[in-house]
Order: C-alpha cells, then structure tokens, then sequence
C-alpha cells in the first residue's frame, strides 16, 4: 500500500516535469500537431508519460517492492514497442496499415491463449490492436485522451485487483499518476499533447491489461465487460465512420468528425466538452467494473451500449464543419458562383465581377466628327 502511493506520487511528478522539459526539443525536432489550425502543440507528452511509466514499475519490480508477476513485464514490453511505433507515426506519418499490423503482432504476443482459447485469443487481439488505434484517434482535442486514459486505468486496475493480479494493478496505477502529471499540461488549452507514442502506449496497456484480468471467465459477460471499459474510444470511432461513409469522405483523413468537435459546436467550451466525454467513460468504466465484481447483471453493459448508440446518433446530425458567421446563421454574399480547384477538390465560391467596358467621354468635336 505504501509503496503503491509512493509509486503513483512519483510517476505523477516525474511524467509532469518530464513533459515539460521534453517540450522543446519535440518542437526542433518537428514533433508537433497542429491545434484549431493555429497552435503547434509538441508530442511530447506521449514519451514522458512512457518513460515514467516504465521507469517507475521496472523500479519497482527489481527493488521488490512491487513484482509485476508472470507475464506482466512482457506485457510492459510490448506496450513499449507500440509506444515506439506510434512514435515513429508522429514523426514520419506512417501508413495506418503499418499501425495495425505492427499493433496486432505485438497484442498476438500477450494474449494469454491457455486462458482464453485460439478463437477467442484472436478476436482479443483484433480487439486489443482496434481499442489503440482508438486511443490514438482520442488525441483529437485537449485533455480528452489523457482523461479517458486516468478514468479507464483505475477501472482495469480495479479488475485486476478483483483477480488478486498485484503487479497489474500497480502498473495500471502508476499510469493512471503518469497521465495526471502530462494533464498538468494538456488541460485546455494545452502546452503538449500525447501523440500517437503516448496514446497508442496507453490504449494497448489497458486493452491488454484487461483481457488478462477477464481471461478464464465466461467469454460473453467478458465482451460485455471489455466494451463497457472503452465505449468512449469504441464510440468515438463509430461516430467519425459514420459520418465519413456518409458524407462520402476518405475515412483516414483527419477531420472535425469526433466527439469533441462536435460537443463544441453545440456551445461547450473546450474544459467543458472534455470534462463531459469523462464523464461518459466515468459511467461506462463503472459498469464495467461492477459487472466483472459480480455487483451488477451480465446485462447492465447493453444500457451502456444503448446510451452510447444515442449519442452517435445525435451527435451525428450535428455540423461539424462551418465557421462562426455560419453558426450565426450568417448568409453566403449573393453573386454568380464558379467552380475553383483547390488541392484537387472542387470548391464552389464567389465568381469575380466583370466590368462593362467604359465608353468614351463624348466631347463636342468628337460629336462633329460622328455626325460628319
């Protein structure tokens, strides 16, 4: 107990000053996202949070504080190798099938198949390899991912403490402190943010982490429990393919498609949209936790799917696109209109005014020699 709040007190501190040190030379070194298209955030809060993370728990496990147990530092490890390739995304733009493959070998090597079995192992790391690159499309705006992240954490660490696996508890522990300490500085309006190194690292760890804690038990109410821990990043996910397949756009592109734009253009504020989307996962973390205790029905995790379908939906028919004079329900100028190429897509705008040609000054010799 003692050493599990030293650890956390220790990873919040260390994650906080690291992301604040490894801020500038994220920046010189183009690692950098753009943020309502006129901040530079730098990525460096994914490192930080990775480095303190498994700093703190290797720490741990060699003084024999905490051992993190069989298969838990493999577990670390892979994470590890994910965080570096979510790094390598960020700063060379890697292909999101690169993503995934690299995602779902690492996840193959975790997946504890004795457990779970071969079918069942291999949807688990469909599953793992989905729930990070979810994580990854969280960092979409300030604080949403590093609050998910906290929330979910503490309710996988809750899981696996049920199981009596200390050594996972204490890992998830020490990240939900890490990810406290990088939200010093990604709280709206944020200073860095966590990139695809960070987010990836911590969608795979709690993905991971989860389907060791539920491994051996009954494979629905597993499922159940599974989505109720992550239906913000599944719910997420479903909104922004929704709205691309209808609306006819390339669905890898980036966007304002996701929960926070559009709880923005209903009229939160960038602190307010954040704290509602944890709230969300508050409430689905929750069930799940209480469902994998026994304290609530194998049933309770349809109410969180049924509430996350309402919300995509709803959010769904709200604009996400549109610059203030067109939420004040401003009018476009009246005029012709024309079609411009504009980086290979046709925009409709405001055709130029044409002048009629001006006429000659009719002086009193040029009106004799027109009559002449």
């Amino acid at each position: 107990m003692l050493y599990g709040i030293t650890a956390a007190a220790t990873a919040l501190l260390l994650a906080a000053l690291l992301a604040a040190l490894l801020r500038g030379p994220a920046l010189r070194l183009g690692l950098a996202d753009r943020r309502q298209r006129q901040r530079r955030v730098p990525l460096s809060g994914g490192v930080a949070v990775v480095l303190t993370t498994c700093a703190v728990a290797v720490a741990g496990d060699r003084a024999g504080f905490a051992p993190l147990g069989e298969g838990v530092g493999a577990l670390l490890g892979a994470a590890g190798a994910v965080a570096a390739l979510g790094l390598a995304a960020d700063r060379w733009r890697l292909k999101t099938r690169f993503l995934v493959a690299g995602t779902a070998t690492a996840a193959a090597c975790v997946v504890p198949y004795g457990d779970t079995g071969v079918p069942a192992g291999i949807a688990a790391v469909g599953w793992i390899a989905c729930v990070a690159l979810a994580f990854r499309a969280l960092d979409h705006a300030d604080g949403v991912v590093g609050t998910v992240g906290v929330v979910t954490a503490f309710g996988v660490a809750a899981c696996a403490a049920a199981e009596v696996l200390d050594g996972l508890a204490v890992l998830l522990s020490v990240l939900a402190a890490a990810l406290t300490g990088f939200l010093m500085h990604n709280w709206p309006p944020a200073r860095v943010a966590l990139g695809g190194c960070g987010a990836m690292f911590t969608g795979f760890l709690l993905a991971a982490a989860a389907v060791v804690a539920r491994a051996g038990q009954d494979a629905a109410t597993g499922a159940g429990v599974l989505f109720a821990l992550t239906a913000v990043a599944v719910a997420d996910a479903v909104l922004v393919v929704l709205v691309r397949r209808t609306a006819g756009h390339p669905l890898l592109r980036r966007g304002p498609d996701h929960l926070a734009h559009r709880l923005r253009r209903l009229g939160l504020t960038a602190a307010g949209a954040t704290v509602l989307v944890g709230a969300a996962a508050f409430a689905g973390v929750l069930v799940g936790t209480l469902v994998h205790t026994g304290w609530l029905g194998a049933r309770a995790p349809l109410w969180v799917a049924g509430g996350a379908l309402l919300v995509v939906l709803g959010l769904w028919r709200v604009p996400a696109r549109g610059g203030r004079s067109a939420a004040r329900g401003a009018r476009p100028a009246p005029g012709p209109q024309r079609d411009v190429r504009h980086r290979g897509r046709l925009r409709r705008e405001a055709a130029p005014l044409v002048r009629p040609p001006r006429r000659p000054v009719e002086t009193p010799a040029r009106a004799m020699r027109r009559m002449a």
